[in-house]
C-alpha cells in the first residue's frame, strides 16, 4: 500500500452539490485538515441550470427551497471527527446569510420575509461561493466517461481530457428533449427560450405533462399567458404538494435513520414529499386559476391532427382516452441516467460487475444503481469511486437528489474521497494508487 495521496475528485456540473463539496474541500485545507483536490467540469458556468442559458428555467421563477439551505446547511457533523466546531463555522462564510451581508442587502431580505429568491439570484449566490473558493472549473461538453481500475477521464468535445481518482456526477441532464417532435409540442428548453420574447405558439388550450417542479414552473409561466385552459397532465391521482412539515423536513435535513425504515416506507415518502410535487408557492398560485385543471394519466402516444396534438392517456384499471391540445409542453423533467449514455462500453461492464445479479442484460437500471448507493453517496463495491448523490435518496436519505442537505451530502462525499485514497487510515480494500 502506497503512503495517502491528495485525490483528485471530478465533479461532472457546477451547481449547487459540486460547490457544497468544493467549499467544504476549501474549509478543510484552510485548516490543514487532508481534502481533496475538486475539479468540475460543465457545459456552460457555475449554476447553468438555474440561468436561462442551461434550458431549465428562464432565471425569474422562485426557488422551491428555503435559500437558507445553503451549501453548508445543516452545519452539523463533519469529515473529521473532533473538527466540527471549526469545519463548520469556516462553511459559515459561504452561507446565504454571508451572501447578503456582503452585498447589503440581508436586512431588507429579513424585512421582507425571507422569500425565496428567483432562480437568478440563486444562481448568482453560488457564482459567488465558487468565486470564493476558487473552483476549478473547466468549461466544456462532455462526450466520453470512461474509466479503469483506477482513475475516471471526462473527454471534451475540443479533444481534451480531464482525468481524476473519483468522479461524482450532477444534474438532469438535458432539457431539449419532447415525446414528439413537432413545433406545437415543446421540450422545456425551447418553452424557456421562447418565453422572453413572448413567441409562444398562440394557444386557447395548452398541456403541460409532468408533476414535478419543473412542471410547476412551467405551469406557473402559463398562467400569466392570454390561454382559455391549462392542463396538468400526470399520473398521479391529483397534484400533490411538497410536504413542509417539521416533520418531513427533519427527514430531509438528518437523514441519520433513514436506512432503517422498511423499503415500502421509504418510496412511499418519496413520493409524497419529493418526486411529482409542486412546491406549496405554486400550487397556491395555481388554485386561484380557474384555468388551470389537472388531467390524470400517463402520455402513451401523441400525434399532430391538423392544428392539434392529440395525446393518448392511460390509467390503471381504466381504458385509454384521447386529449386535443395547440400547445404542449414536455415537463417531465430529466433522465436519471442520462450519463450512461456517454460512458464507454468498458465503463458500463465496470459498473455492471460491482452490482452484481442486479444488474440487467441491457446495462445498469434505475433500481439497481439506487439499491446499490452506500453511505458515501457511491456506487457500493466499484473502483474507481463513482459518486451517484442524485440517485441516493431511497438508500441513504431524500435530502441528497435536492438541496435539503448539501452540507452533509459534502461530508459524505469528501470523507469517500478520502478514505479511497487512505487518507483517512481507512483506505478501501484493494485500492493501489500509483
Amino acid at each position: 500500500m502506497t503512503e495517502p495521496t491528495t485525490p483528485t475528485l471530478l465533479v461532472l456540473g457546477a451547481g449547487p452539490k459540486a460547490l457544497a463539496v468544493a467549499a467544504k474541500a476549501k474549509v478543510m485545507a484552510d485548516l490543514g485538515l487532508p481534502a481533496p483536490r475538486v475539479v468540475a467540469v460543465d457545459t456552460h458556468a457555475v449554476a447553468a441550470n438555474w440561468q436561462p442559458i442551461g434550458g431549465w428555467t428562464d432565471g425569474r421563477h422562485r426557488l422551491g427551497t428555503s435559500p437558507e439551505k445553503d451549501v453548508g446547511f445543516p452545519y452539523r457533523g463533519a469529515v473529521h471527527r473532533g473538527t466540527e466546531t471549526d469545519v463548520n463555522r469556516g462553511m459559515l462564510a459561504y452561507s446565504w446569510m454571508s451572501f447578503l451581508v456582503e452585498h447589503q442587502t440581508y436586512t431588507e431580505w429579513v424585512d421582507r420575509g425571507r422569500p425565496h429568491p428567483q432562480h437568478n439570484v440563486w444562481a448568482r449566490y453560488l457564482t459567488w461561493v465558487a468565486d470564493r473558493v476558487e473552483l476549478d472549473l473547466r468549461v466544456g461538453r462532455v462526450t466520453e466517461i470512461a474509466a479503469d481500475e483506477d482513475t475516471w477521464s471526462l473527454r471534451l468535445a475540443d479533444g481534451t481530457e480531464v482525468v481524476g481518482d473519483q468522479l461524482m456526477i450532477t444534474g438532469p441532464g438535458s432539457s431539449a428533449s419532447s415525446f414528439l417532435d413537432d413545433d406545437r409540442v415543446l421540450s422545456v428548453s425551447r418553452f424557456w427560450d421562447l418565453v422572453p420574447t413572448r413567441d409562444l405558439p398562440a394557444s386557447s388550450r395548452a398541456a403541460v405533462v409532468g408533476g414535478g417542479e419543473t412542471a410547476g414552473s412551467v405551469l406557473d409561466e402559463l398562467v400569466r399567458h392570454d390561454i382559455m385552459t391549462i392542463s396538468a397532465i400526470a399520473p398521479g391521482a391529483t397534484i400533490y404538494t411538497r410536504g413542509e412539515s417539521y416533520f418531513e423536513n427533519a427527514l430531509f435535513s438528518d437523514p441519520t435513520g433513514w436506512p432503517s425504515m422498511a423499503a415500502a416506507e421509504r418510496r412511499d415518502l418519496i413520493r409524497r414529499t419529493d418526486r411529482g410535487v409542486f412546491s406549496v408557492r405554486v400550487q397556491e398560485s395555481l388554485l386561484s386559476d380557474h384555468r388551470v385543471h389537472h388531467l390524470q394519466g400517463r402520455v402513451t402516444a401523441a400525434r399532430r391532427v391538423e392544428d392539434l396534438v392529440e395525446l393518448t392517456l392511460t390509467n390503471d384499471g381504466r381504458g385509454a382516452s384521447t386529449q386535443a391540445f395547440d400547445l404542449v409542453v414536455d415537463a417531465t423533467g430529466g433522465q436519471p441516467l442520462w450519463f450512461t449514455d456517454l460512458m464507454t462500453p468498458d465503463t458500463l461492464d465496470l459498473i455492471e460487475l460491482a452490482l452484481g445479479p442486479a444488474a440487467s442484460a441491457s446495462g445498469p437500471t434505475m433500481t439497481a444503481l439506487e439499491e446499490s448507493i452506500d453511505s458515501r453517496l457511491a456506487v457500493g463495491s466499484l473502483t474507481p469511486t463513482l459518486f451517484l448523490p442524485n440517485l441516493a435518496g431511497f438508500a441513504q436519505g431524500p435530502g441528497f437528489p435536492n438541496l435539503s442537505c448539501l452540507g452533509e451530502l459534502s461530508n459524505r462525499v469528501v470523507r469517500g474521497s478520502l478514505e479511497e485514497a487512505g487518507a483517512l487510515g481507512r483506505p478501501r480494500a484493494g485500492v493501489v494508487r500509483r
